[in-house]
């Protein structure tokens, strides 16, 4: 069933290619997996993906639906893991999601149970500014190297003390205040 590990540099988890009757399938790996551990029965073994209320509690599971049949949405990232809390006895299960944050997940949307391949994906560092940009991501340029007219904190003579940051503290690029308590979030409902 299950044939190789491959590892596609765009993506955080590694990837495996299985194939099931002469269908190929390219999935994301769960961390631990063993070869031919995909079983077509429905037990609570590392990879199986059923639906919540069939989990016990305590069980790490990743890739959660958030509405039943509309497919994975939470934890999904490489080395991550979801905690079930409470016994999914009624039609909601509490589960704790990476954050720290508790969630209700309706018990007929579906997990699959594990934790998601590449935990050292995080660790990994990159060893030229080049390697940043193969990834897509471009330079950060620091405020206080910009010009007055292109960052609060831009302006002055060498390191100025005039340049924004002592007179107005710390500001992002369209003006607002960004440290001191100044709160950046909206306030929004949990679950």
């Amino acid at each position: 069933l299950f044939n190789r590990l491959l590892h596609q540099s765009f993506r955080a988890p590694n990837r495996n290619l299985s194939s099931v009757a002469a269908d190929v399938h390219n999935q994301s790996t769960i961390e631990n997996m063993k070869r031919d551990l995909l079983n077509l029965d429905i037990n609570s073994q590392i990879g199986s993906c059923m639906p919540i209320a069939s989990m016990r509690i305590g069980t790490f599971i990743h890739n959660i639906e958030v509405n039943p049949g509309q497919g994975g949405k939470l934890v999904r990232a490489a080395g991550t893991s979801a905690k079930i809390l409470k016994e999914p006895k009624s039609r909601y299960c509490l589960i704790r999601l990476p954050s720290g944050a508790e969630k209700l997940i309706d018990t007929r949307c579906r997990a699959t149970v594990g934790t998601v391949s590449n935990p050292s994906h995080g660790a990994k560092k990159l060893r030229k500014a080049g390697q940043s940009r193969w990834l897509g991501r471009r330079p950060v340029v620091r405020g206080v190297a910009m010009n007055p007219v292109d960052h609060p904190h831009g302006g002055g003579e060498g390191r100025s003390k005039s340049s924004g940051s002592y007179g107005k503290g710390s500001r992002t690029p369209w003006g607002k205040p960004c440290k001191c308590g100044f709160k950046t979030a909206k306030n929004r409902r949990r679950n």
